[in-house]
């Protein structure tokens, strides 16, 4: 407990470090809620970072923004921000419609983009941005969308116990408990290219294409509820869905932005549920060697979980177990059976401390690539596109319309 209360501290209020004579000096586009997780706290305990502008559409408000979290310059506009030669990169978390008109104009600008997921607003949107040539050459802007779980020391402890040809299925969820986001929020409307698939649910969609680390067959089932009656009918406040992967694995994932219910009675229902983000892989049965009589043999069933995929710093829990048999080999009768588990925790990377957040092992590497250094994980644009092509499909399958691009841009 005193572990968890020290880590988390640390995690939040973090110490600064000092900062480097040229460090990379980062504009925030807007004044979201993420960004002081995502990059103003990440960025204190970097020496080579140093978030150093903020643009909004109120002036008054981004004012009030930049003294809270002490950023030294105010732009009046997102352009003015692009067009500031001192700025070396942008962080983009503005509402999923303006992703790409800004990462766009932010490339052609020169500067290093950080991308909030989902990266653009469907696939179309994607190829054109990852392969534009602002991307393509030597020198040109880095880009990473921000799967930030992906660069937590957890995440990889986790793939390194799946044996990808032997998924038999795979099932993440994650739920946001009713009341979190308003019914007029950003994410539930179309227009912005909302809905639940479009925010919380690319988690579990990207989890699920990186356990299985390829892309699906094809979506099988997909299914949505829509926002309550008089609200955008096109919007999805919870999906679910089911892809059948290469290997004949299948990948099933849940999310609920507006979760309720779901508790042991029914006087609970419409009480906002409480979840944890999980991941839970199943392998297949396999024979392992033994020692036993050549008339039986010795087989394994292995399943991994993981709790808490989506912030892992954190608290996480890695469960491992293992269902054990020896059978007959003619008949399949069991002779012995039993359950083996374990339990993982990996908190501390080859860098940092065990209180680095995902944002900031994210942070690192992206720091890293336009330092041009060696880095460890990655998200490269083509993995990017294949995201949002997923989208896109399991919208379709859904019945429900991919999401708009803004004309003219």
């Amino acid at each position: 407990m005193l572990g968890f209360l020290r880590r988390n501290y640390e995690a939040w209020y973090p110490t600064e470090a000092p900062k480097q004579s040229d460090p990379i000096r980062i504009g925030l586009l807007g004044t979201s809620k993420i960004a002081p997780v995502a990059v103003i706290s990440a960025a204190k305990t970097h020496p080579e970072v140093f978030v150093a502008a903020v643009a909004g559409r109120d002036v008054k408000r981004t004012t009030a923004y930049a003294k809270k979290y002490q950023i030294p310059i105010v732009h009046k506009d997102y352009q003015a921000l692009l067009d500031d030669p001192a700025i070396d990169a942008i962080y983009n978390p503005l509402p999923n419609g303006l992703h790409f008109e800004w990462t766009i104009k932010a490339l052609k600008a020169g500067k290093h983009v950080l991308l909030e997921k989902p990266s653009v607003s469907n696939a179309t949107e994607a190829r054109k941005l990852f392969e534009s040539p602002l991307v393509s050459g030597p020198d040109s802007p880095v880009l990473l969308e921000a799967f930030h779980y992906q660069f937590h020391p957890a995440w990889q402890k986790f793939l390194t116990l799946i044996d990808r040809e032997n998924i038999a299925e795979a099932h993440a969820s994650m739920l946001v408990p009713k009341g979190i986001v308003p019914l007029n929020d950003m994410r539930c409307k179309f227009d912005l290219a909302g809905g639940c698939l479009m925010d919380i649910g690319s988690y579990p969609l990207s989890c699920i294409r990186m356990v299985f680390g390829t892309e699906p067959e094809e979506c099988l089932e997909a299914n949505h509820r829509k926002l309550p009656p008089g609200l955008d009918q096109k919007i999805d406040q919870a999906f679910s869905g089911k892809w059948r992967f290469p290997n004949g694995g299948m990948g099933t994932i849940n999310a609920d932005m507006i979760a309720d219910g779901g508790y042991f009675t029914s006087m609970l229902d419409g009480f906002p549920t409480l979840a944890c983000p999980k991941l839970e892989v199943k392998h297949r049965e396999v024979v392992v060697e033994s020692d036993l009589p050549s008339d039986q043999e010795h087989v394994v069933q292995q399943t991994v979980v993981m709790w808490h995929f989506t912030l892992p710093f954190i608290w996480h829990r890695i469960d491992i177990q293992e269902n054990h048999a020896v059978r007959g080999k003619a008949d399949g009768k069991i002779i012995k059976d039993w359950v083996e588990t374990s339990f993982l925790k990996e908190y501390r990377g080859k860098v940092g401390t065990d209180a680095w957040t995902t944002y900031r092992h994210q942070l690192e590497e992206f720091v890293n690539k336009i330092r041009k250094r060696p880095v460890g994980t990655w998200i490269d644009g083509s993995d990017s596109i294949k995201q949002m092509e997923m989208i896109d499909g399991a919208y379709e399958k859904a019945g429900l319309p991919i999401r708009p691009s803004i004309t003219g841009v």
